[in-house]
């Protein structure tokens, strides 16, 4: 009987040393386990969540948002860029190039080709190598407003079939562009190597003489090199001299154009034209044209196509040369 007291206190000392032991480790808070015998056989002991940290709840927050609204979080998370827009020259939805023209520049270039004017009408020509010519000289202000020109056109031209003869204000040298019969297409620059000079004929009218130079200007390297001589003899009669070099030889003569006016002379130098004045060239008016019931005078089919499409523009430039010389009538 002692003996059993002995194992029933041992066992209760045991039991009361573990539940000691269990409270220290859980540092004195924590309550002996229940046994299997007192807990519930229906109930789990519940499992507490640990609380996310800030941060990580903040992104669980912008996630959500995100989610809910993609296109405002995109704003917000996103600087907004910058939007260029291509620039637009000219006028906006015109559809044509409406580039202020530089007057003055015009005015220089026109400058610079009136004392060319005494070309201006047809001709007959006439060659070695070549059928009888019919050239034809007017001006053009309307294919490129902006670069007035003496052209030529000739149906039956061997050398010259067309031509465009205008004056590079930037380089102060002509330059001349043309087609001959084989479609071949030459650009020339040149420089008058005899000035123009009005000189008395035996009718003592002033008659024009000039003598104008070109050399070809090939885009590439070529094998051959074109020269023109062009020299006003008088107002009805004008030469045009060909040259060419081959390789590092000499220039030799290919073929001569004598060229004689048909019908009125259009020189320029015939001073004063009174009311024929052409008021696009200031040149000998041959062909009226009327505007707002007022008849006006030009000089040739270019001049009449360019008074035509904008007479406002001559008009206001009548208008400036009245201011100049009050003498001007038309």
């Amino acid at each position: 009987m002692v003996f059993n007291q002995f194992v029933q206190r041992a066992g209760l000392y045991g039991t009361l040393a573990t539940s000691l032991l269990f409270i220290s480790a859980c540092g004195g808070s924590a309550k002996p386990p229940m046994s299997t015998a007192q807990a519930p056989a229906s109930q789990t002991p519940p499992v507490q969540a640990t609380p996310a940290p800030a941060a990580t709840q903040a992104d669980t927050n912008a996630a959500t948002t995100n989610s809910q609204t993609p296109a405002a979080s995109q704003a917000s998370a996103t600087p907004p860029r910058k939007r260029f827009q291509p620039i637009q020259l000219g006028a906006i939805g015109s559809g044509t190039d409406t580039e202020t023209i530089d007057e003055s520049k015009i005015d220089s270039v026109m400058d610079a080709l009136k004392p060319l004017q005494v070309l201006l009408g047809r001709w007959k020509g006439n060659a070695r190598k070549a059928l009888l010519d019919q050239p034809e000289w007017m001006w053009d202000l309307t294919t490129d407003p902006k670069q007035p020109a003496l052209v030529i056109k000739s149906p039956n031209g061997k050398y010259i079939r067309e031509g465009r003869l205008t004056f590079l204000v930037k380089d102060q040298s002509y330059q001349l562009t043309t087609t001959d019969a084989d479609g071949v297409t030459r650009n020339w620059l040149g420089s008058f190597t005899k000035e123009v000079q009005d000189v008395a004929g035996d009718d003592d009218k002033l008659q024009r003489t000039y003598k104008l130079e070109f050399v070809e200007k090939a885009a590439e390297p070529a094998d051959e090199i074109w020269k023109m001589a062009l020299s006003q003899q008088d107002n009805n009669r004008y030469l045009i001299e060909l040259d060419r070099q081959r390789g590092s030889g000499t220039y030799v003569r290919v073929d001569t154009i004598n060229t004689q006016r048909e019908g009125t002379s259009f020189a320029l130098n015939d001073s004063d034209y009174g009311e024929k004045e052409c008021i696009v060239s200031q040149g000998l008016g041959t062909t009226s044209v009327a505007y707002q019931g007022q008849t006006y005078w030009v000089c040739c089919s270019g001049c009449k196509s360019a008074f035509e499409a904008d007479p406002v523009r001559w008009l206001a430039k009548l208008a400036e040369r009245k201011k100049m010389d009050p003498a001007k009538t038309n």
